[in-house]
């Protein structure tokens, strides 16, 4: 879990429920909000040295969005993105399982975008447990379990 005085998540004043289908469910639109990668790296080494990490080799963490894109994330606040360990039993590949099922959920009208937003920044491995499990005709066939 990202620490919540670091990265406490953000959401985009662009994405709302009502527009979900122009912005977020269309297909590609994630590539048209997502901050270069001169950007996150950058932040990624600041954000090592901030959260204390004792292994501050940056090709060991992802420098992820609390709430995705995918839902409505701010892209370039720092406040919603984090270094997240590659290696751990809650990885990054983990997290995009959880990411690609609420998407799915938000677009097919399962959820409201702010309660999966509101899911992911709380506690986004209770939510896995919860949505992923249980929504497995949403499940993400690009890895991660």
């Amino acid at each position: 879990m990202p620490n919540i005085r670091l990265t406490p998540g953000a959401i985009s004043s662009v994405v709302t429920q009502e527009n979900i289908s122009s912005t977020v469910c269309v297909r590609g639109y994630t590539k048209t909000v997502r901050p270069p990668a001169h950007y996150t790296n950058k932040l990624k080494k600041l954000q090592i040295e901030q959260y204390g990490y004792a292994d501050r080799d940056p090709k060991h963490y992802e420098e992820d969005h609390l709430i995705a894109l995918s839902i409505g994330g701010e892209p370039i606040d720092p406040r919603n993105l984090w270094p997240q360990p590659r290696s751990t039993t809650w990885s990054a590949a983990k997290k995009d399982n959880l990411e690609f099922v609420l998407y799915k959920m938000v677009c097919n009208g399962d959820i409201s975008i702010a309660k999966a937003q509101q899911q992911m920044a709380t506690d986004w491995i209770a939510a896995y447990k919860q949505y992923v499990t249980a929504n497995v005709k949403y499940r993400y066939k690009g890895g991660g379990d």
